[in-house]
């Protein structure tokens, strides 16, 4: 049997580690927000004869006429490019200094968000992600109510998805400060994918425990959240790696297009199949024992139950 209980302190100080460099970049740098939060413009083109360009070549070029620009190529030469919201002169204009210095281009399609429609979309977005968390506190406090506590473990599952969103929303200030990787709609979309994910990962855990806990009647809650998180960690394990692996071909096969769907879910899966044996059972027992641990890893939560 694998000791987790008495070990967590260790992790409690990794996430706390994980979390507190995610929250200074996102104080520091913020996230670098796409046209669909920021309001603005993205024109895809494709150049008629084949060309060597580098996205930063045309980002220089729109920077001589005055837009900030952010470019991306995907695996079919496409050139993704995002800036300030053009009206029908501007953009003809972008197009005409692209056909001028680089050869003739198609033009695959255009977007523009205004405003108004962004502070909407950012507003939707995050009334989805409050409006998810308190569900699901709702929802566990009621399929745990026959337990002791059963809010405990809604809050628990609860403080496990926070922990995750705000990893992946750091990794993406990282990323934008970096890598000048900008946020959309696919950012908000992965994180409510990666929410589900990571409850199911932790119902499992947690129905474990409650099993364990009528089955094992008496024995040591931290010997029963052992025994559970043994038992489950394999399959929180394989199916999490193996849902990463499909995550990393679509990337290198798929390119921009889900690029930021994929990688929050590559991080969310991780975090999530992380949290929900690491942090959301060891929280339990810090509940219901009040004991944080120590440094020192004791050797009491090893003997399996009677």
């Amino acid at each position: 049997m694998i000791d987790i209980v008495s070990r967590r302190l260790w992790f409690f100080l990794l996430s706390a580690l994980l979390i507190i460099i995610c929250a200074v970049s996102l104080g520091v740098f913020g996230l670098k927000t796409g046209i669909d939060f920021a309001s603005g413009s993205e024109l895809t083109v494709q150049f008629n004869q084949p060309v060597s360009l580098k996205s930063t070549d045309i980002e220089k070029e729109l920077a001589k006429l005055g837009y900030t620009a952010n470019v991306e190529v995907d695996s079919e030469a496409n050139y993704h490019i995002r800036t300030i919201q053009l009206n029908p002169q501007e953009k003809a204009k972008v197009k005409e200094t692209l056909v001028t210095k680089f050869g003739e281009l198609t033009e695959k399609s255009f977007e523009s968000v205004d405003p108004l429609i962004a502070r909407e979309t950012t507003r939707a977005a995050v009334i989805a992600v409050a409006v998810a968390s308190i569900g699901i506190l709702l929802y566990m406090a009621f399929a745990f109510r026959k337990v002791p506590k059963p809010f405990h473990y809604g809050i628990c599952a609860v403080i496990a998805l926070v922990h995750d969103v705000l990893i992946v929303l750091g990794v993406f200030s990282i990323l934008g400060r970096l890598a000048g990787w900008e946020i959309d709609l696919a950012l908000t979309t992965g994180i409510l994918t990666v929410i589900g994910y990571a409850v199911n990962d932790t119902i499992v855990v947690f129905d474990r425990i409650r099993e364990n806990q009528k089955r094992y009647v008496g024995t040591d809650f931290g010997l029963v959240i052992n025994t559970s998180l043994t038992a489950t960690m394999s399959r929180s394990l394989v199916t999490g790696m193996g849902v990463f692996f499909v995550l990393v071909a679509l990337i290198l096969f798929v390119g921009p297009a889900i690029k930021n769907l994929a990688v929050v879910l590559m991080v969310g899966i991780l975090t999530g199949t992380y949290t929900s044996v690491f942090i959301a059972a060891p929280m339990l027992y810090v509940w219901d024992k009040g004991d944080w641990g120590s440094l020192t890893v004791k050797r009491e939560m090893v003997k399996k139950p009677a």
